[in-house]
């Protein structure tokens, strides 16, 4: 017994110094997609006081590419002690379901830090598109069956399910194209390259304020503060329909002082006015969570996942 106790109290006590050690070196937060999009700004906007509340430097890296796999793997590579954080949306829960190989286990290698928000998707259409609502593009749609393309920020991420999800409600033919990203997504359509977007409200309000693209609907239950002249989808015929995209931060699974210190450093850094006048301008509202809920989150955003997945028939090969 009293070899146990020494035992868990060389436990206790090294937890404790691991806890007061951390961080020790500067923090480097991967975004696995490409500069300008949602992850890229909520990287950015956290690492200035996160810089000032860990004491650390930090380092911003975009490494795109792969439906998020890439940056995914390089977290899943760095040492398990929170120094590497990896901004995380939908096709973290996605890949292990539509690609029949990853680098790295999704809920062995990695523990979850915090979500950090939630927002709307936008579906709009380039001006040169003759519809201005749900109905009319449903019109269109059917009587040009597999013409019309909606654009995404990836393969199959948050913003494909949902344009799938949409798809499948009203019922009509349109084809996906891809990009490396919500920006590029965002300037091929507004050059006419795809007939529609499908965005986070950062990358796609800026262009239907403006004018160089027309929104059509929002697929939140609630219209967006950003484009209160947008209808939901909800409103727009189909009731109840919602498909919401969001982001969050995981490690690699690791010693669980440095993860309980990020969640408690990054919810407060969410809380910061400044930090949620800027996620309010981009159409997102906080949404953080303790590690344990957030894991609970992840597994049941796959689970939801992998029943979509299946039942689509969506695959990344």
């Amino acid at each position: 017994m009293r070899a146990l106790s020494a035992g868990l109290m060389t436990m206790v006590c090294a937890g404790a110094a691991y806890a007061q050690d951390f961080p020790n070196r500067p923090i480097r937060i991967v975004v696995p997609f490409p500069p300008g999009g949602a992850a890229d700004i909520i990287g950015r906007t956290l690492a200035q006081p996160l810089t000032r509340s860990l004491g650390q430097s930090i380092v911003v890296e975009n490494r795109a590419g792969a439906n998020t796999a890439i940056g995914a793997e390089i977290v899943a590579r760095a040492p398990a002690d929170g120094h590497t954080l990896l901004v995380i949306a939908p096709s973290f829960t996605i890949n292990p379901f539509a690609r029949s190989k990853l680098p790295y286990d999704t809920f062995k290698d990695f523990a979850g830090v915090t979500r950090c928000v939630s927002n709307a998707i936008v579906i709009a259409v380039h001006p040169s598109l003759p519809v201005k609502s749900v109905k009319e593009l449903i019109a269109l749609a059917r009587a040009r069956p597999g013409e019309l393309t909606f654009g995404t920020a990836s393969i199959l991420g948050g913003q494909r399910l949902a344009g799938e999800l949409f798809r499948e409600a009203v019922g009509i033919n349109i084809i996906n194209v891809p990009y490396n990203g919500g920006a590029p997504a965002t300037t091929a359509a507004m050059g006419g390259h795809t007939s529609m977007l499908v965005s986070n409200v950062v990358e796609s309000a800026p262009q239907v304020l403006a004018g160089r693209l027309r929104g059509i609907a929002v697929t939140s239950l609630v219209r967006s503060d950003v484009l209160p002249d947008v209808p939901t989808v909800a409103e727009s015929g189909y009731p109840g329909f919602e498909a919401l995209n969001w982001f969050g931060v995981v490690v690699r699974a690791g010693p669980r002082p440095a993860i309980e210190r990020l969640n408690a450093d990054i919810v407060r850094a969410m809380e910061l006015p400044e930090v949620k006048d800027q996620m309010a301008r981009q159409g997102m509202q906080p949404a953080t969570m303790s590690p344990d809920a957030y894991d609970a989150f992840l597994r049941a955003e796959a689970q939801r996942n992998e029943r979509i997945i299946k039942s689509l028939k969506l695959k990344i090969e």
